[in-house]
């Protein structure tokens, strides 16, 4: 029996006809919320715990986040017609720190089209951005749709957090609740300026 591979194009094309806004994205967070749900396909009161206090900390990170200057004169200067999607679940912790500042840079620029779709919901485009041979998200596709060609992608972590992951995992063989909350420290004092910058080298 012959399978048919779909083309990568086609996946993310597949995905931007299914995404969401950002606005609509954290509508939709919300909602499960309210159901004691997260996106996704696994449910359990871990996940939605998780989700909580992101859907909190994204609320925060909205109004408090701050894009350097020159950065974001890069961004307003820069002609780009791209769409950025961004594989994701409300889960995630990396997620609720990137998300706001991804929305803040989309939004320096009117040729960036932000979209949001749910890991889970398209495990085929998810397995061609693994990292590491794992499904780690967030994960930005930046897509030029008249040339059907990806340009760039980045994710699942800032270059800083990055480096700090592939250290501890090095000393202590993998992660444990004392680094994850070394990380959140790390993210709170950096206040999405690692993430900007890592991002607006893609552009």
């Amino acid at each position: 029996m012959e399978t048919t591979t779909i083309a990568k194009h086609e996946l993310i094309e597949q995905g931007i006809a299914n995404s969401y806004t950002y606005q609509e994205y954290k509508e939709q967070v919300s909602n499960l919320l309210a159901e004691n749900k997260s996106t996704g396909h696994e449910q359990s009161e871990a996940l939605t715990n998780y989700s909580m206090l992101n859907d909190r900390r994204m609320k925060r990170l909205d109004k408090t986040i701050k894009i350097d200057e020159s950065i974001k004169e890069a961004f307003v200067n820069t002609p780009t017609k791209v769409t950025w999607l961004v594989l994701t679940e409300g889960w995630c912790g990396d997620a609720a720190q990137s998300l706001p500042v991804i929305n803040k840079l989309a939004e320096l620029n009117d040729g960036i089209d932000l979209k949001i779709i749910s890991r889970d919901d398209h495990d085929e485009l998810m397995n061609n951005f693994l990292t590491n041979g794992g499904k780690a998200i967030p994960k930005l596709i930046a897509y030029d749709t008249e040339k059907k060609e990806v340009v760039n992608s980045w994710g699942p972590r800032p270059s800083v957090a990055t480096q700090m992951v592939n250290d501890y995992k090095k000393q202590h063989g993998g992660l444990d609740p004392q680094f994850k909350e070394d990380l959140q420290v790390w993210y709170n004092k950096d206040k999405g300026k690692n993430i900007a910058e890592d991002i607006s080298k893609i552009i």
